[in-house]
């Protein structure tokens, strides 16, 4: 379960939480140049299709952070593919984004 969002390359994508990255690279191929980040309460945030990668594995980010560049990697239009993952399962990301 997860949310695309669409956007432009480029825009910027920012951690929804203080936390550590846990993976930064080329994901499997349904996700593209994939960011993932753990949060301390066992949940973990997924970016997906990213232009560009602005973070290392082991790296600290803080709530709001660029982390990412939007992009098109492993899809046929620029979105970010967005999950939430609380002790290993999926939840509805719109239950912890804020509203627009």
């Amino acid at each position: 379960m997860g949310i695309s969002i669409s956007g432009r390359p480029g825009d910027p994508i920012v951690a929804v939480n203080d936390g550590r990255v846990i993976f930064s690279g080329a994901g499997p191929r349904s996700y593209g140049n994939l960011v993932i980040v753990k949060h301390g309460d066992d949940t973990l945030s997924v970016y997906a299709h990213n232009r560009t990668l602005l973070v290392k594995e082991g790296q600290s980010v803080k709530r709001g952070q660029r982390i990412a560049e939007l992009g098109s990697s492993g899809t046929d239009s620029p979105k970010l593919h967005f999950e939430i993952r609380k002790d290993g399962r999926p939840i509805d990301p719109r239950k912890v984004l804020p509203a627009r």
